[in-house]
């Protein structure tokens, strides 16, 4: 694996990781996302509707909270977790817990760490952990770490702890990987911890880079236990500490204007999580990512907008768990008689082929194809996000990609 930057602008750095896969000739563009999967299948898509999706990423994430209660089957089964999978020639990322999920705290020990699957808390030994890596057999996997900081009032005593024991266990995993012959290919990430702790922040990720790690993960800011500005203010302060040869994943980062301000701060690699947590709200992504629109589409758009507007079209406020402004519901039930596409400039399956009147119908008669076709749709247009992202980047005009997504929220009548 091999990081190449081929552009800095602002902080924002462009570029792609190649030599990927077992034939070393795969690349992932960055900034860019790796694919979200629930044990190991995207939500609500068979592998064949999957590969119908436009420049699908390179990676694929496998969580081991899905996995582990399999690990005598892997074991077993010998050849990996992909080749189980039915996928072979994905490049697998392992991580630690699902970023869709959320999961009970207060669990962590010194020598443990805790995920949960359908059969419950699964509790796991470095020794353990480096077992079941070694029957899921991934390209890349998450150190153990010990990332339960993320309530409001965790102690700065908790905070070094975490802190302490993250770096402990990396260095035992990577003594294991070191002793282990099926994982001696795999790429390790070092995770970087610290919660809302400034110090604790950069101690970590002084620490971690000092390790023979191949990338870094940067977690506990997937929670809204914290504001914008401060979380900034850490990234900015984590990526001064690592070295610039190395990728860096944060975990839990889904909405695209968080995105943006991760990619200006340095970060380069995102979990598509969030246009399934969008899908399972019944929503449809709708925001506008172009900066390069011709005439036609731009007068579409603004109709759109004005008809939503006089309809009544309301975004929540962007809290965890409710619908957020870059998405529209079709559930609401003015969409029943609206026959146009969920979105005009869209070329996935689902807009090509379907009425929002149609999606609308699906989903209040709990027709199990409502998810499939909102899925293809929220992957397309997320995954277009980033293509649309690292093309502003080349081009210089990162300023009016953002000008356009901001501009192209759906606005709250309650506020105007």
């Amino acid at each position: 694996m091999k990081l190449d930057i081929s552009k800095v602008v602002n902080g924002c750095r462009l570029g792609s990781i190649r030599h990927l896969g077992k034939n070393a000739d795969q690349v992932l563009d960055v900034p860019g996302c790796i694919l979200y999967t629930r044990s190991g299948a995207a939500p609500h898509l068979t592998q064949e509707t999957l590969e119908t999706i436009e420049k699908m990423p390179a990676v694929t994430q496998v969580t081991l909270s899905t996995l582990a209660e399999h690990q005598e089957v892997l074991e077993d089964y010998k050849a990996g977790a992909a080749s189980f999978l039915g996928v072979p020639n994905s490049v697998l990322y392992c991580s630690l817990h699902d970023p869709a999920s959320p999961f009970p705290t207060g669990f962590m020990t010194n020598k443990t760490v805790s995920v949960w699957g359908s059969g419950g808390r699964i509790e796991m030994t470095p020794s353990k952990f480096m077992a079941l890596q070694e029957a899921v057999k991934p390209d890349w996997f998450q150190s153990m770490a010990d990332g339960d900081t993320s309530g409001q009032h965790t102690s700065w005593k908790r905070v070094r702890k975490s802190v302490d024991r993250t770096i402990v266990f990396l260095d035992e995993c990577l003594k294991l990987q070191k002793e282990s012959p099926n994982l001696k290919n795999a790429q390790v990430f070092g995770v970087v911890e610290g919660a809302d702790d400034l110090e604790e922040r950069v101690r970590s990720a002084q620490e971690t880079a000092k390790r023979p790690v191949a990338g870094f993960v940067l977690d506990g800011f997937q929670k809204h236990t914290m504001s914008k500005e401060l979380r900034s203010k850490l990234i900015s302060a984590v990526m001064a500490e690592l070295p610039d040869d190395k990728p860096r994943l944060v975990q839990g980062i889904g909405r695209p204007d968080d995105v943006l301000d991760c990619v200006e701060a340095g970060v380069d690699l995102f979990e598509s999580f969030f246009p399934y947590q969008v899908t399972e709200r019944g929503c449809a992504l709708s925001f506008n990512y172009s900066y390069q629109i011709d005439p036609e589409t731009e007068v579409l758009r603004k109709n759109n907008a004005v008809n939503d507007e006089v309809t009544g079209e309301r975004c929540t406020e962007d809290l965890e768990g409710q619908m957020t402004s870059f998405e529209m519901d079709l559930k609401d039930k003015r969409y029943c008689d609206d026959f146009t596409p969920l979105l005009h400039d869209c070329s996935c399956y689902c807009c090509r082929n379907h009425t929002r009147a149609y999606i609308h119908h699906l989903l209040i008669t709990n027709e199990l194809l409502s998810g499939v076709l909102l899925m293809i749709h929220n992957f397309h247009h997320y995954f277009g996000f980033f293509r649309s992202l690292r093309q502003a980047l080349q081009d210089g005009h990162l300023d009016k990609l953002k000008q356009h997504l901001v501009g192209h929220r759906c606005l709250d009548p309650q506020k105007t």
